[in-house]
């Protein structure tokens, strides 16, 4: 498969600087907003220091603020992946359910979060990203009462299918809603902090575990529970100031609103008309519809989502194979039953286990915010590529470790130790690569047009694949043990990283509408017209 790399983009200087006799900027839409003022000035009266802004990596305010608020929403299946680690351990106690049930509880939510993640892109594209967000919220925070109150098995079953539909919701929506708002040059940090978030929710769920377990036993895994739904009103009420995603208002055909948005989430209101125009080209499509771009609500997408040109299914292989590997790694399951796996290490204490794991969430958290930080800087593709490997060595490492520790009957300290260096390595270098630009990269790379639900088509299959290892996880550890397990998970890794190099090429540094060309055969420079960098 051939890609145009981006320094192949750079020789043949595809930056989509519009010059003033291009196609845009003669077309009926052009004059249109010049006459009801939308657009302010056409960009070839501004000055190169302000065209060079468009490619500027200051930091916005707003589109950092309108990031985190829209993040939050992640925190929410960060805390359930976190709580329920060590909450399981208390409900197998409390309500007398078995391995087979406790794979069911663990695995559910992220079953029943494809049903969220389906329908999140059509829901998005016809009620805009930001009430979507709020959707979101609104029935995790459903969920989350319902488990924090469930007297019995079936009904806490019920909450953990309602918070998976929000948790399904959430993850589709919050990398989207934040790619769509952000500059290109800081869209790799803003867009990796719904990861920097679910780590954060995984920390405090861990702290959680480690502060109730010493209530009673019937009392302490509903608090655990039960305080999911405090970010899910947080998010809900932070909306209110959160501007809406100026593409989508684009496919809507509400101009002026979005050149509203832009120049909050600019730092110019030339930049702001620059990325108006962008937005506009890569709407055209819309446009030559026989509807007009307002009643559009995404119809007709997976039509070509089903039946793609050889671009776009480029698009949907790497989207999909990157949202396949990062649940195929393991790194949910090992979260989930890392109580397990260290007890089965030679660490019985509850306490101490519970303990093991706030320091496992805080090396992810760190990591996690340090890829975050430098992902604009290094690009996906090196810390994909790191972070696959890393993990790879870690897992084998963790099989060796947990092999040796089957065969021995006195527990060694230093295999002990050796097991939770691996577990503590594999979720850190989860955090560098898989964790963060799996939802970079799955939001960054489809058109505008068939973002939402192309995003969502991926999601979706990083959900099934979490579910079915979160549901396995135990009983094919029982039959094969950890460390053949891990093993496995390590191969897998090995697999990925070679994945990785051959199908994702680097989106550093392009403008959305820029990067579907890296998934063309070649620049299509002689249908574009560009002006010299």
């Amino acid at each position: 498969m051939q890609f145009s790399s981006p320094q192949e983009l750079d020789k043949h200087q595809i930056y989509y600087h519009l010059l003033p006799d291009s196609d845009l900027h003669n077309d009926r839409s052009e004059r249109k907003w010049r006459k009801e003022g939308i657009i302010s000035e056409t960009p070839k009266h501004k000055s190169e220091p302000e065209v060079a802004g468009h490619r500027s990596g200051r930091l916005n305010k707003y589109a950092l603020a309108g990031a985190v608020l829209a993040s939050t929403n992640s925190i929410l299946l960060g805390y359930d992946i976190g709580v329920m680690s060590g909450a399981v351990l208390y409900i197998r106690d409390n309500l007398k359910i078995s391995s087979t049930q406790v794979e069911i509880l663990v695995g559910s939510l992220n079953v029943c979060s494809l049903i969220g993640s389906l329908a999140a892109g059509k829901t998005s594209d016809s009620i805009g990203r930001r009430y979507t967000i709020v959707m979101a919220a609104a029935t995790f925070l459903i969920g989350a009462i319902l488990m924090g109150l469930a007297p019995s098995f079936p009904l806490l079953m019920a909450g953990r299918v309602i918070a998976g539909i929000g948790v399904g919701y959430s993850l589709m929506i919050g990398p989207v809603y934040t790619a769509e708002i952000s500059p290109a040059m800081t869209r790799g940090f803003l867009s990796s902090l719904p990861e920097v978030f679910i780590n954060i929710g995984i920390l405090l769920g861990y702290i959680s575990n480690y502060a109730l377990s010493s209530l009673p036993q019937h009392l302490n895994w509903r608090l655990m529970l039960g305080l999911a739904a405090l970010p899910a009103l947080a998010v809900a009420l932070g909306v209110i100031v959160m501007p809406e995603s100026p593409r989508w208002l684009v496919m809507k055909g509400r101009f002026a609103e979005a050149k509203n948005a832009l120049i909050k989430t600019s730092d110019s209101e030339g930049e702001a008309d620059i990325r108006l125009a962008e937005m506009a080209k890569a709407a055209e499509t819309l446009e030559q519809e026989p509807s007009s771009s307002s009643s559009w609500h995404g119809q007709g997408v997976w039509k070509e989502l089903l039946r793609p040109s050889r671009p776009i299914r480029r698009i949907i292989v790497a989207a999909i194979g990157v949202n396949f590997f990062m649940q195929a790694s393991g790194n949910d399951a090992v979260i989930y039953y890392s109580p397990e796996i260290f007890k089965d290490a030679g660490i019985h204490d509850r306490k101490q286990q519970v303990g093991v794991t706030i320091i496992m969430g805080i090396a992810k958290t760190c990591f996690a915010f340090i890829s975050a930080l430098f992902l604009d800087h290094f690009g996906r593709r090196p810390l994909l590529l790191l972070g696959s490997t890393g993990m790879a060595i870690s897992l084998f490492g963790l099989a060796l470790g947990s092999k040796f520790l089957e065969q021995s009957y006195d527990k060694p300290a230093w295999a002990i130790a050796l097991c939770i260096v691996a577990v503590c390595a594999n979720v850190s270098f989860f955090s560098i690569g898989l964790g963060p630009i799996t939802w970079v990269y799955s939001s960054e790379i489809f058109p505008m047009r068939l973002r939402a639900q192309g995003s969502s088509l991926a999601i979706s299959v990083n959900r099934v694949v979490s579910g079915v290892v979160s549901m396995t996880f135990l009983s094919i550890s029982n039959k094969i043990t950890f460390g053949g397990m891990f093993f496995a998970l390590a191969g897998i890794m090995a697999i990925a990283a070679v994945f990785f190099y051959l199908f994702l090429p680097e989106t550093k540094g392009k403008s959305l509408e820029e990067i579907e060309i890296l998934f063309e055969d070649k620049p299509p420079h002689e249908n574009n017209k560009v002006v010299a960098s």
